[in-house]
C-alpha cells in the first residue's frame, strides 16, 4: 500500500506512564487532539479505552495505531516478542530512585549492602516490569560499590492485590522480612514519609548514570512498523508535538509540577522530592548514542535475567528519521542537546 493509497485511520492512541513525559504535557494541553482534528482523526488516550482498545496493549503494544511513551521493560519485552515496533524517541528523566531501610536500622551506603535480604516483589503479570526495576535498582546499588546481587539475599514478596506502588514491599520491611526496598518516583516519596523507611542509598546522587539505568532511564518512545509505514506523516506530526509540548514545558516549571501532580497522582510534596530542579527542561526526546548505549545495557541485563525471551538489537530497532522530520516540521532542523544522558 503506498501512502497516498492509505486510508487514514479514525483513531490514533497514545498511552504513557504516570510519570514526567512530553505525551502527558501535550495531552492536558489537547494539543494532540488539535492537532489531528482537521484530518477527521480522534486521539484518545489508551487508559481511557475500554471498551474500544485493550488497555494491556499499554504492555503488548498490539494495536497499530498506539504512539507509547513509557517504561523499557515493557517496550522491549514487546519488542522481544516479536511486535513489529519501532524506537523513535528516548528520553532520560531524573526520578527519585533510592534504596529504603527500617528506621534505625544503621545501614547506610551501598557497601552496607551485602549480605542484606532485599525485597524482590512478584506479580503474576504476563511482564513483571516491577520486579525488574527492583532487581536493576539493586543492581545498579549494589555495583556502584563494586559488589554485585550475589552479595545481597533476594527474598521473593508475594505483591498480588497489593494497595498502591511498593506497598507489598514495605509491609515486608516493617514486619522484618526483608531489610532494603527499592522505590522509584513520587509516590514512593509519599510512601516511605508515611512508613518512616529511611534511605540507605540515593540512586540520583551517584554520579555514573550507569548505576540508574532502570525501567524508565532511559524511557523510550515506541510506535507499531505498520503505522510508520502506512502514515509516516502521522508519526512525524505526533512527534512534532510531542517536542513543542518538551519546549513549552522548559520554561514553565509551575505548570509542569501541577501536571506531574495529575499524572502521578501525588501531592505537592511527593512530586518536589521525587523531581529535581530542572525537570521541567528534559523532557526532549532523542536518540542520541549515549541514550542507545544505557539502553542496550539494559536489554542485556533484562535479558540475563530472563525477562526477554529474545534478543533485541537496539540500533536495528531504533529509526531516527521520524524524530528529525518532526523537528524540522517545528522549524528547528537541529534537535536540542540533551540537559542530561
Amino acid at each position: 500500500m503506498t501512502h497516498a493509497a492509505a486510508v487514514l485511520p479514525r483513531t490514533l492512541w497514545f498511552t504513557r506512564c504516570p510519570v514526567p513525559t512530553a505525551t502527558g504535557i501535550a495531552a492536558d494541553r489537547r494539543w494532540l487532539t488539535e492537532e489531528f482534528a482537521r484530518d477527521g482523526i480522534e486521539v484518545r488516550s489508551l487508559q481511557d479505552a475500554e471498551p474500544d482498545a485493550d488497555p494491556a496493549a499499554h504492555y503488548t503494544h498490539a494495536l497499530p495505531g498506539l504512539f507509547r511513551e513509557g517504561g523499557n521493560v515493557p517496550a522491549l519485552w514487546a519488542r522481544s516478542r516479536g511486535e513489529r515496533t519501532r524506537l523513535v524517541g528516548l528520553t532520560w528523566i531524573e526520578e527519585r530512585q533510592s534504596i529504603l531501610v527500617a528506621p534505625g536500622s544503621g545501614l547506610r551506603g551501598a557497601a552496607a549492602l551485602r549480605g542484606s535480604r532485599i525485597a524482590l516483589p512478584v506479580h503474576s503479570i504476563a511482564i513483571d516490569f516491577w520486579r525488574a526495576m527492583a532487581l536493576r535498582g539493586f543492581e545498579g546499588a549494589l555495583a556502584s560499590a563494586g559488589l554485585g546481587l550475589a552479595d545481597a539475599v533476594p527474598v521473593d514478596v508475594p505483591a498480588d492485590g497489593s494497595r498502591g506502588q511498593w506497598s507489598a514491599e514495605l509491609a515486608a520491611l516493617r514486619r522484618g522480612d526483608v531489610d532494603a526496598v527499592y522505590v522509584k518516583g513520587a509516590l514512593a516519596v509519599e510512601a516511605a514519609r508515611r512508613t518512616g523507611a529511611e534511605v540507605a542509598v540515593d540512586l540520583d546522587g551517584l554520579p555514573d548514570p550507569a548505576f540508574r539505568v532502570n525501567n524508565g532511564t532511559p524511557r523510550p518512545i515506541t510506535v507499531h512498523q505498520d503505522l510508520l509505514d502506512e502514515h509516516p506523516g502521522l508519526v512525524d506530526r505526533f512527534l512534532a508535538v510531542l517536542l513543542r509540548a518538551a519546549d513549552w514545558a522548559a520554561g514553565r516549571p509551575d505548570e509542569v509540577d501541577r501536571i506531574l501532580g495529575a499524572e502521578t497522582g501525588a501531592g505537592a510534596e511527593g512530586v518536589a522530592g521525587a523531581y529535581l530542579p530542572g525537570t521541567h527542561r528534559t523532557l526532549h526526546p532523542d536518540l542520541s548514542a549515549h541514550r542507545l548505549t544505557l539502553l542496550a545495557a539494559q536489554e542485556k541485563a533484562l535479558r540475563a535475567h530472563g525477562f526477554l525471551p529474545e534478543a533485541v538489537d537496539i540500533d536495528s530497532w531504533a529509526d531516527p528519521a521520524p524524530l528529525r522530520r518532526a523537528a524540522a516540521l517545528n522549524g528547528t532542523p537541529a534537535l536540542p542537546p540533551p540537559v542530561t544522558p
